[in-house]
């Protein structure tokens, strides 16, 4: 994985066209990254190859199984080979639907990452997943797949709005959360209203992300402490989008980080005062959502995430800050009465 940061990015992917000779290149966007950050990153490389522009829906549901099946259609009209380029230009999602195109098409042709949001600089476009969601479920679809380069260029961050900030920033926490505790206290000063990281507070967590990645590619082991928050977070950002209340990935991991935590007082001897502490830091920044979990249906969801195996809830918990473990089964229902407490008492 070829990764750098700013002018550096930019100068290592012209660096690239000049050798590579590809045949065309295409960038997939969607309508808010064609508008906010297309034309000021085209102007920074006056000799590209023939050029497609490939837009989506901006949003979560652009992640589906027909709008790649659109996209396989541009790419077969638009006469794309295995010597094109795909250029994913935007956040999380375009990123995620971009690399699974590039990984399925003609079985394969070469991709580039250059993140547009803090989630996907800090968390999705580094890692090599792939994929799409199918039916109710995140990510139910997908590949691991590596990106010719990736490049974070921090000037991106200024178009996001105080959401999208927020979603990456719930991110960052939780790699200071599984990793290290010094980093965690360090993103946990920033401006909880508009946390605005700086390129060295960026570095550090995508830092901590590549190393863990490294050490377990196809999260066979310790990559997957990268999925803490998520097991709750991944059916509550599905249970939003049933909803049509949807709430942001970042959003749901933190309130699912909120549940782990309460879930590793339980069950790995977490110290309650320090859970209760960090549990008040995030409810004040990521409010748990108007609506109400049917427990039922709430249990499909968590019980269909693709971390599971058979009827146990599989969750990773922590014994401390920066101390994560993983493969821990759980029942559902002490997930449940963790989830019950947290929101009776954010009332």
């Amino acid at each position: 994985m070829a990764l750098y940061f700013g002018s550096k990015a930019l100068s290592k992917f012209d660096s690239l066209l000049q050798k590579a000779n590809y045949s065309k290149l295409f960038i997939l966007c969607d309508e808010n990254t064609h508008e906010d950050c297309l034309p000021a990153f085209l102007q920074q490389f006056p000799n590209l190859p023939p050029l497609e522009i490939l837009e989506i829906e901006a949003g979560e549901e652009s992640k589906s199984l027909s709008v790649l099946e659109q996209l396989w259609h541009s790419l077969s009209e638009l006469e794309a080979d295995r010597h094109s380029l795909i250029l994913n230009l935007g956040g999380g999602v375009v990123s995620d639907l971009g690399g699974f195109m590039a990984a399925t098409f003609m079985r394969g042709i070469p991709f580039i990452n250059f993140p547009t949001s803090l989630l996907a600089m800090v968390d999705a476009s580094v890692g090599a997943k792939t994929g799409i969601n199918f039916g109710p479920f995140k990510n139910r679809l997908g590949a691991f797949a590596d990106a010719q380069l990736i490049g974070i260029v921090p000037d991106f961050l200024e178009t996001l709005s105080d959401e999208e900030l927020l979603s990456g920033w719930a991110e960052m926490l939780k790699h200071g959360l599984i990793a290290s505790p010094q980093h965690f206290h360090e993103i946990q000063e920033l401006d909880s209203t508009r946390p605005f990281p700086t390129l060295t507070q960026i570095k550090a967590s995508v830092a901590i992300k590549e190393q863990i990645v490294k050490s377990d590619p196809r999260e066979l082991g310790q990559r997957k402490i990268l999925n803490f928050g998520h097991t709750f977070g991944h059916a509550l950002e599905s249970y939003s989008h049933l909803q049509e209340a949807p709430l942001s990935h970042g959003h749901c991991v933190a309130l699912g980080m909120m549940v782990a935590l309460d879930v590793s007082v339980k069950h790995c001897g977490f110290a309650s005062a320090e859970a209760k502490k960090i549990q008040q830091f995030l409810g004040k920044a990521y409010a748990w959502p108007q609506f109400e979990l049917e427990k039922d249906a709430f249990f499909k969801l968590v019980s269909g995430d693709k971390k599971n195996r058979g009827s146990s809830i599989n969750m990773v918990l922590l014994k401390g800050v920066g101390e994560a473990i993983y493969n821990c089964e759980i029942e559902f229902e002490s997930i449940w009465e963790s989830y019950q407490n947290l929101v009776n008492g954010a009332d």
